[in-house]
């Protein structure tokens, strides 16, 4: 197959490689992986008809390739299968990985390796829910692969979550069948790349008709690969609009973590967190689980970061990235990554999962952009459309006030400036509960800033680490995120332990 070399125009991965490749059809990729004689394995599909497959068997060569094609369609059969699940549900995380397990299983205890020795196995597997006659419910499914790349090896695993954009269901299944090809031939064709491999899923296709809001790639080959990355590599292709990790680093599917949830969420750079953000967040929590129609049991908090913000200084920086997440982690924070750069998009977003109260954490300075409508132009209705989507959903959104510095006047819902032709907005809010003010707010922190918090660690500079959580400063010396440039007196210190500990040594011999 012919490759032409590229380099990438990233900044931020300027030393890497990719290939810009030629696209061949369904037929060619399923073609392709029937010819090679080492890869072999097994179909399980649920839902959607025996799309996948059929590239396959349509293709021709398929003996070479496939070992057992199956669809269990009907529940019973399913569950004597894979086993039942919980809430009934089988267009889920946990049925595709029954399947995926089951299948895999069943190839290495069935085939004998003496005459397979040179046989990379494979177990391909979905459930997938198209679009339903009333045309009410989206379409959507998981797809999932277990798959060796030489003989001796684990199997690696590739899972993903895809939401089915078209109208009608035949449609869907058979995009359902092109990305299930380029999901396979990827795995053996461009594993080594996992940027590749995630652009190829998209050979054929366009997200007018699917988008992947939720990807896993862990196994022998993919020990390097960081799966949130691979998150936000979703995000900056446009596969998906916003995407979430836990706290552990994995990917998130959002409607399993959101659905008939509370949401609260605060928005922010985090570059690092401060302990002003520790404040806001606090405080909105204690205020939001007070509220009515609000279950602490069923609440979810989210640590937005928005693309346009990891974009703020050009490329996107990867690491920068990494640096935030792994602080946000580490305090035990699911993040959320976006594109939606206006609020109105984010709430819209939060209600196709749940219906339940909603919460917005928000300084002074992202309340005022909230009102400017230059954010609105390309609405129809303006800032008052934008509005409509915002409070029409139950939504509450908690003001944490500014002190710009120590002689000026706190500055809080009461007094913050709003233009006087949105005034009577602004005051509708307000005498409505829709805005409040966190009153129990800790007046010691008022004055950390991220950017001047930054900067003292990149430029060395003493004093930050007061301004930080607990912890935070020693991940970030030990592991020099943001920048760090040691003080003098960090250097010092850190002289005097490597003196005590070659002392130590000498002792010890």
């Amino acid at each position: 197959m012919p490759f032409l070399p590229k380099a990438l125009t990233s900044p931020s991965t300027k030393d890497l490689r990719t290939l810009e490749r030629v696209i061949l059809s369904s037929k060619q990729k399923a073609l392709r992986v029937n010819l090679e004689p080492e890869i072999y394995g097994t179909f399980a599909e649920i839902g959607a008809g025996q799309e996948v497959v059929r590239h396959f068997f349509r293709s021709g060569g398929a003996s070479g390739t496939i070992a057992k094609a199956m669809s269990a369609y009907d529940k019973d059969f399913s569950d004597a299968i894979y086993g039942p699940e919980e809430n009934n549900r089988y267009v889920c995380e946990p049925r595709l990985r029954k399947m995926t397990d089951h299948e895999y299983s069943l190839i290495e205890k069935r085939l004998n390796r003496s005459k397979h020795p040179s046989k990379k196995f494979f177990a391909y597997a979905n459930t997938v829910a198209t679009i339903d006659f009333h045309k009410r419910y989206r379409g959507h499914g998981w797809m999932g692969l277990k798959f060796q790349t030489s003989p001796e090896k684990e199997p690696n695993e590739i899972i993903l979550h895809v939401q089915l954009n078209e109208n009608d269901a035949a449609t869907q299944q058979e995009t359902i069948g092109v990305l299930g090809v380029n999901m396979i031939y990827g795995a053996f064709f461009y594993y080594q790349n996992a940027r590749e491999y995630l652009q190829s899923l998209y050979d054929n296709l366009t997200r007018d008709q699917i988008e992947m809001d939720m990807v896993s790639m862990t196994g022998p080959d993919f020990e390097k690969v960081d799966n949130r990355l691979l998150s936000l590599q979703l995000v900056k292709n446009g596969m998906t609009d916003a995407v979430i990790f836990s706290p552990d680093g994995k990917n998130l599917q959002p409607a399993d973590l959101l659905y008939k949830k509370n949401i609260l969420a605060i928005r922010g750079s985090f570059r690092p967190v401060t302990k002003v953000n520790i404040d806001m967040i606090i405080n909105g929590y204690n205020k939001f689980v007070t509220e009515n129609r609000v279950d602490s049991e069923k609440l979810q908090v989210l640590f937005e970061i928005t693309l346009n913000n990891l974009s703020a200084d050009g490329d996107i920086d990867e690491q920068d990235f990494i640096d935030r997440a792994d602080i946000l982690c580490s305090l035990g924070q699911t993040v959320l990554i976006s594109n939606y750069q206006e609020y109105y998009k984010l709430i819209q977003y939060f209600s196709n999962f749940t219906k339940m109260r909603m919460g917005l954490i928000m300084g002074i300075n992202n309340m005022i952009e909230l009102f400017n409508e230059k954010y609105y132009r390309d609405l129809n209705g303006g800032i008052l459309e934008a509005f409509g989507i915002l409070f029409t959903r139950d939504l509450k959104v908690y003001l944490y006030p500014s002190h710009p510095d120590t002689e000026a006047e706190i500055i809080t819902s009461k007094n913050m400036p709003v233009h006087p032709r949105l005034r009577p907005l602004y005051d509708y809010l307000i005498d409505n509960g829709r805005i409040v003010d966190l009153e129990d707010f800790d007046p010691e922190v008022l004055q950390i800033h991220s950017r001047e918090t930054l900067r003292k660690i990149r430029e060395g500079e003493s004093g930050w680490e007061t301004m930080v959580p607990n912890y935070v400063d020693v991940m970030i010396k030990k592991n020099k995120l943001f920048g760090y440039k040691p003080t003098e007196e960090d250097k010092e210190n850190k002289d005097k332990e490597q003196k005590k500990d070659e002392k130590v040594s000498e002792e010890d011999r």
